[in-house]
């Protein structure tokens, strides 16, 4: 038979259990991401701070845009924040996406040598800057990985009627930060996101040869999964992330984010 501090204890151990706090037994949140906000620097600025202020704890998947939206359609994830806005807006269409919030916003750039051997800078537009690079016999270095990142280049090409096959033509399924890397070693050219080209700026020797403003806007959204898709995923830790970086401390927080000075995001939520 047990004894009554053996029972005392029984007791005791369920009330503390009773009482712990609603997320503590679900505290941990998936998030899937382009490796955009991961190789900037973004998420470990913001992140600690999110965690410090709910209790939460966040895990990161950092991918390109098209696997993380992959691993929400098969429910691996609690939440997804990308940058591809016709990805995403099917992601909804087909009922794995609900409430997407539009957080942040950078742009692209082309990146190249710094002597520019296609002449590029003069460009009208991005598709001109494409075409001539093409036509040039110059290199340039691909994602090839189903980003966000690669499916704006893959759009722009097509704009300029362009198939991506020419002999400078490089695709290597690879992180922003490592086709940086490549595309430096092989002085060629390559589209970026501006953060994490300005994250690895102090070991490049590229240039921005291309700076098309709107034209090459790059939006952010975090966008909740379904709970009717999946009702078992931390949907209380997505919405409380979701909504964290809705509010007015975070986008403050976002748009005072800098690397060697320069701000690499915009906040851009508006109620």
């Amino acid at each position: 038979m047990l004894k009554l501090k053996q029972i005392i204890g029984l007791v005791f151990a369920a009330v503390l259990v009773a009482s712990a706090p609603a997320h503590a037994s679900n505290d941990i949140i998936k998030l899937a991401t382009t490796t955009s906000t991961e190789n900037s620097g973004l998420l470990g600025y913001l992140l600690p701070k999110f965690e410090k202020e709910t209790g939460y704890q966040v895990q990161v998947i950092a991918t390109g845009t098209g696997k993380a939206l992959k691993l929400a359609r098969q429910g691996d994830v609690d939440v997804v924040m990308t940058h591809a806005p016709a990805a995403e807006a099917k992601f909804v269409a087909e009922g794995y996406g609900i409430d997407p919030r539009g957080i942040m916003e950078n742009d692209f750039v082309v990146l190249g040598p710094k002597n520019d051997p296609a002449k590029i800078r003069d460009s009208k537009n991005v598709a001109q800057a494409f075409d001539k690079i093409a036509k040039s016999g110059s290199g340039f270095i691909s994602r090839g990985d189903n980003s966000g990142t690669n499916m704006k280049e893959m759009i722009i090409w097509e704009k300029a009627g362009v198939k991506p096959d020419f002999k400078g033509y490089t695709s290597v399924g690879q992180g922003m930060g490592k086709t940086l890397q490549m595309a430096n070693e092989l002085q060629a050219y390559t589209l970026s996101d501006r953060g994490t080209y300005v994250a690895y700026k102090s070991k490049l020797d590229l240039a921005v040869d291309f700076d098309g403003g709107k034209q090459l806007a790059n939006p952010y959204q975090i966008i909740l999964i379904n709970p009717k898709k999946y009702p078992d995923l931390n949907h209380k830790g997505a919405l409380a992330l979701s909504d964290w970086m809705i509010s007015a401390k975070t986008q403050s927080l976002i748009n005072s984010y800098k690397v060697n000075g320069e701000q690499l995001f915009k906040a851009t939520y508006h109620k």
